[in-house]
């Protein structure tokens, strides 16, 4: 007998006990809210089940102290003017049906790969980013346009492509590695769960989506594109309940028969959309075939600082929207061995560096600095010493920026007086809330890009899938759910 959590309402109690539905999606991030969209689209009865109090996943937001914080968001990746055709962005829109001005989206500025002997800069014209490679790879420029036709031309979103290294490829492309590091910097920073490589297919989608397009942001953050996806949802009479999360999935040899929930109240449905992460599902079912695939775990997360200041940044004469920065000539992707974080690679995010509309800008300068973090040492200590390891970290990474970003002629101590406020998240905070295993954010390193299990009507969508990214959770979200959802006579 299931022991009911102290607490928690029986399920006499429950509003969803003994319920059934067309379609119970798990996750209330931007993979779960697409695939609640397109199910209510068509007329399905689904319900969005997700155990914190805020939707988006990945991707959220939160206040401490009247300040909002976004988590997840440096840019939503994909940008193309409003009109373009063809485009993943315009695509999903229609899939979605929601008009592309919702996501009232502000273009970069310009952002920049900073490496010691180089940096690239580009913004979203491709062509711009093409002259930057000639002028500083004169004898690499033929081989990058070769490439970047190759990409153009790659089916990227094939479920059955076979895996490919991308640093086997490029190397058919370029004879100097510096332009192949610095290329996949933030391609991996923004969308490789493997260390040190990534699958070609994923590699095709982060370039298209970062150089081929490219970046763009809403004044007021993810909060708006969340607004935008719950209220579609909302007026499809879609049913989302929040502080709910899955306990078990019960099933049979081949079908997943119903959910016992977190209140101790079961649901049934004919499909799942599960965007929990691969293992952490096959964790859910109350049958042991998928121990094999304990191996399938992500390994690599990070940590973030974010910090508010009293000055807009440009004020400051930094100008660039995002940095990806290394401190060598060689770009080594993977989880430190030692240290609780590797400050010798990462991201620098300055949210304000969009082209706002009116010239509106937010209230206070914002600085986010991410770098890869240790898988297992965050989730060790107790709390003393994660606060201690915090303010520790916090520390060298605001060092390290400061190193990168133009200089202000001050010590960090001085630039401290300018900070309103402050956090810091680490694995532990993501695998908090999102259920991730190791906190892993890009999730496990073998996809299942077709999102089957080994239950007929148990399917996976988002960063487990494949598509990484805000753009590429939602279209995970919206392609799973025409596959197995829409496609079948059930």
């Amino acid at each position: 007998m299931t022991q009911i959590p102290e607490n928690k309402v029986s399920p006499r109690d429950s509003k969803l006990h003994g319920k059934h539905f067309d379609c119970v999606i798990i996750g209330a991030g931007m993979a779960g809210l697409a695939s609640g969209i397109r199910l209510g689209l068509a007329g399905k009865e689904s319900i969005i089940l997700e155990r914190h109090n805020a939707s988006g996943g990945l991707n959220s937001f939160y206040s401490i102290d009247g300040h909002k914080y976004d988590v997840g968001l440096h840019a939503l990746t994909n940008y193309v003017p409003k009109g373009t055709k063809g485009s993943p962005l315009t695509k999903l829109l229609r899939q979605l049906r929601i008009p592309y001005d919702a996501l009232e989206l502000s273009p970069q500025l310009q952002s920049k790969i900073h490496f010691p002997s180089c940096q690239l800069i580009f913004n979203n014209d491709f062509s711009y980013f093409e002259s930057q490679v000639a002028e500083q790879f004169p004898n690499e420029i033929d081989g990058f346009c070769r490439l970047v036709e190759t990409i153009k031309n790659y089916d990227a979103f094939s479920l059955n492509a076979p895996s490919t290294s991308t640093r086997e490829i490029l190397k058919q492309y370029f004879k100097n590695p510096l332009l192949e590091s610095m290329l996949l910097c933030p391609t991996m920073y923004y969308g490789s769960s493997t260390e040190n490589d990534m699958d070609f297919s994923q590699f095709v989608i982060m370039f298209r989506s970062l150089f081929l397009e490219g970046f763009a942001r809403p004044l007021n953050g993810v909060r708006t594109i969340i607004k935008a996806l719950q209220d579609k949802y909302r007026s499809l009479g879609g049913t989302r309940k929040m502080r709910c999360g899955v306990a078990k999935i019960i099933c049979d040899e081949q079908r997943a028969q119903k959910l016992l929930l977190d209140d101790g109240s079961e649901i049934t449905a004919n499909k799942i959309i599960s965007t929990a992460g691969y293992t952490e599902t096959l964790r859910l079912c109350n049958n042991d075939k998928n121990q094999e695939l304990e191996n399938n775990i992500g390994k690599l997360t990070f940590t973030e600082t974010i910090t508010l200041f009293k000055e807009q940044p440009k004020n400051l004469g930094w100008e660039d929207t995002i940095i990806f920065f290394n401190d060598s000539d060689h770009f080594r992707y993977e989880a430190p061995s030692s240290n609780l974080v590797d400050p010798q690679s990462g991201v620098i995010c300055l949210p304000n560096n969009y082209a706002y509309p009116n010239e509106e800008n937010l209230e206070y300068g914002i600085l986010r600095i991410t770098a890869l973090a240790h898988t297992h040492k965050w989730f060790t200590l107790d709390e003393t010493s994660y606060q201690e390891a915090k303010q520790h970290w916090y520390t060298i990474l605001q060092k390290t920026a400061l190193s990168i970003l133009p200089s202000l002629n001050e010590s960090q101590a001085e630039f401290a007086s300018r900070t309103i406020a402050k956090d810091m998240f680490t694995p532990r905070t993501v695998h908090k809330f999102t259920g991730h295993i190791n906190g892993a954010i890009y999730g496990c390193p073998n996809k299942i890009k077709d999102g089957r299990t080994h239950l007929d009507n148990l399917f996976i969508a988002g960063t487990d899938q494949g598509f990484l990214g805000i753009i590429g959770a939602m279209l995970s979200g919206i392609s799973m759910t025409n596959l197995h959802c829409l496609q079948s006579k059930e």
